[in-house]
């Protein structure tokens, strides 16, 4: 049974930071599909369209009938534990620094038998096991063997919370606090245990209702942070980069209407030099000291999260350039994916549909509540997913898109 994890050490700031370890990263082209999937947290397998036949591992030709017509598919993951055995030794610098680990061979009832990462709360073989897709330190899918029913500290599982971006016991960055999402944000970052939460604020002279209860709260300590501003972002990157874990970007300009509806640039202005300048002026102030740090264990840096829009995917035209804002700041967010991935950060791409503020008050329901997006950006840190879509607009919205995005786009021209 999976003991409650104890506080992690801080680094000795004496000491010399590790260059950052990963584990094997290299997969085939077909490979990558099985990532795709556990990039939004599902588990899938390639199934033959002709005879019905689930792959493993990933292929070009079904094994049964030699057909090329493979698809991918979400699977449930259950299946029986034949055999287990457990680590000591390894050649590879990541799992040396990391041993004991375990390991399990287990056969799904849906028919492949694969090697997985075992849970230390699965039981002995034979046993039941539930597998499921995680994204490692390269950002690659392995198959982690989990137990079929929630355990008591479960989380706390050292492969787990090693490959996860957990929030508890970590440092957190959230950019806005003064919003009614950077509020809930800040709320569900202290329910979770993190260590500190840092909550940025700008313009200190507007008294924004809630504001001050949250700053209240133990784990938190406001920030004056102004993302518009290049000497704000780089002042406080001097005094928190070196500390931080997390940095949660959910600074935003929101305002609706297109292109031919307001005459001028200022408000388009607005929103790009916050919702992507001003991820740009955090990328380049924070991200440098987040890569140095992502070698340093359970007190490394772990994780970026940028809060976008589906709105990113297909423009919508009653909120146009605030659509454009975030499909620019869309497109930055993989570049930084990509400049993080070799110390281990996570990056992670946030798309809800419309949330439940001003801005959104004359769209129809179902909208998003603030609490239900913080929760799903927790969620997201402790699975150590990539990309996540709350609420049912942006579920909706993602599959349109991924059928056949110029569908979508005329749909929505159309006012759907």
């Amino acid at each position: 049974m999976s003991m409650p994890m104890p506080r992690p050490q801080r680094k000795n700031p004496v000491l010399r930071t590790r260059a950052p370890t990963l584990p094997p990263w290299a997969r085939s082209r077909v490979a990558l599909g099985m990532t795709t999937w556990a990039a939004r947290g599902r588990f899938a397998l390639q199934t033959c369209a002709d005879c019905g036949a689930v792959q493993y591992p990933a292929r070009e030709a079904c094994h049964a009938c030699l057909s090329p017509r493979l698809a991918w598919r979400a699977q449930d993951g259950s299946g029986a534990l034949l055999a287990e055995t457990t680590l000591s030794h390894s050649n590879d610098l990541y799992f040396r620094e990391r041993l004991p680990w375990r390991l399990g061979l287990v056969r799904l009832d849906a028919g492949p038998t694969l090697m997985v990462h075992l849970h230390g709360d699965v039981g002995v073989a034979p046993a039941r096991v539930k597998v499921g897709a995680r994204l490692d330190r390269a950002g690659q899918a392995v198959l982690i063997g989990l137990p079929l029913e929630e355990t008591p500290h479960m989380a706390d599982d050292k492969m787990l919370y090693d490959m996860g971006c957990d929030p508890k016991f970590r440092k957190v960055l959230v950019t806005d606090a003064k919003s009614a999402t950077g509020q809930a944000l800040v709320r569900a970052l202290a329910e979770a245990g993190a260590d500190i939460v840092w909550a940025g604020h700008a313009e200190p002279w507007k008294k924004i209702p809630g504001f001050a209860a949250v700053a209240a709260l133990p784990q938190v300590t406001p920030v004056a942070l102004d993302v518009t501003d290049g000497r704000s972002v780089a002042e406080l990157a001097g005094e928190l980069a070196g500390k931080v874990d997390i940095v949660i970007n959910n600074a935003e300009v929101h305002r609706t209407h297109g292109i031919a509806a307001r005459r001028g640039t200022d408000a388009a202005r607005a929103e790009m030099d916050v919702n992507y300048f001003g991820l740009l002026r955090l990328a380049q102030e924070f991200g440098p000291a987040l890569r140095a740090r992502g070698a340093d264990g359970k007190a490394g840096a772990v994780a970026w999260v940028n809060l976008l829009s589906i709105y990113a995917l297909a423009n919508f035209p009653p909120h146009g350039t605030f659509s454009a804002s975030k499909a620019a700041a869309h497109s930055l967010s993989q570049c930084l994916r990509a400049e993080m991935r070799p110390a281990g950060i996570r990056v992670i791409g946030v798309y809800p549909g419309p949330v439940d503020d001003e801005w959104n008050q004359l769209l129809p329901p179902p909208k998003l509540a603030p609490a239900a997006l913080a929760r799903a950006v927790v969620k997201a840190l402790k699975d150590g997913i990539e990309d996540v879509y709350p609420g049912e607009v942006a579920q909706e919205w993602l599959e349109r898109w991924q059928d056949d995005p110029k569908i979508l786009e005329r749909e929505l021209a159309a006012g759907a």
